[in-house]
This record gives structure tokens, C-alpha cells and sequence, in this order.
């Protein structure tokens, strides 16, 4: 089983698709490192060899991948925030930030409904 940047790549799939099992590395990417290291991209995972990993290896520690990606996206999150602008409003009160519509949808954002009762009309 291959272990790259810490994460353990499925053995059964195709390299392209392996690849994109590390947080940060898409298709496009995987096609682009796995042609830098002169692989055939439909190669599967477990068919590699120590010198074809530790070339991937290379090619991919020249690009941010998992935790460091990962704490970079929260550091820029983190900024938005902290800066108060329109965007780190949304993210901290859990709204959609890039224009959606919020009054029927954006339930993945806004989680799950909190019915509200209706006021109770006085009667006299």
C-alpha cells in the first residue's frame, strides 16, 4: 500500500484517481504530477514502484497539500473574521457567503430548522 504526505492511497484505483485522495491534489493536479514523474497516468496505485513513489514523493512536496493547505484555509478564514468584513460576517453567524439566497434554501449552512412559534393574538 502506498503512504504519500500521510495519507494511504486505495491500491485497487487508477494513479490519477488515487492521487486526489490527498486533500488538495485534483484530477488536473494528479495528471500534472504523475506526467512530471513520467508515469502513465492509468498505472494503478499498487503497481508502482519505490522509484516511481519516491518520485511522486518529490513532485509532491513542492505543493501545499493536507495540514498545511488545511491551516492556511482556516489562517485566511481566521483573517476574514477578524477584519470584519462582508464575507467573515457570513462565516461567523454560518451563513452562505457568495450571494445564495437564504429564505427556503441553504440548509447545509444554516443547519437543521428551528420552528418558531407564532405570537398569541390577545383577546379581550
Amino acid at each position: 500500500m502506498a503512504r504519500i504526505a500521510g495519507i494511504d492511497l486505495p491500491k485497487n484505483k487508477r494513479g490519477v484517481i488515487g492521487l486526489t485522495y490527498i486533500y488538495g491534489i485534483g484530477r488536473s493536479t494528479s495528471k500534472k504530477i504523475l506526467n512530471d514523474s513520467k508515469i502513465d497516468e492509468n498505472i494503478k496505485v499498487q503497481d508502482w514502484n519505490d522509484d516511481q513513489l519516491s518520485a511522486i514523493r518529490n513532485a509532491i512536496n513542492e505543493i501545499k497539500t493536507e495540514g498545511q493547505l488545511r491551516s492556511e484555509i482556516q489562517l485566511n478564514i481566521k483573517r476574514l473574521m477578524d477584519i470584519g468584513c462582508y464575507r467573515g460576517i457570513r462565516h461567523r453567524s454560518g451563513l452562505p457567503l457568495r450571494g445564495q439566497h437564504t429564505k427556503n434554501n441553504s440548509r447545509t449552512r444554516k443547519g437543521k430548522r428551528k420552528t418558531v412559534a407564532n405570537k398569541k393574538k390577545v383577546t379581550k
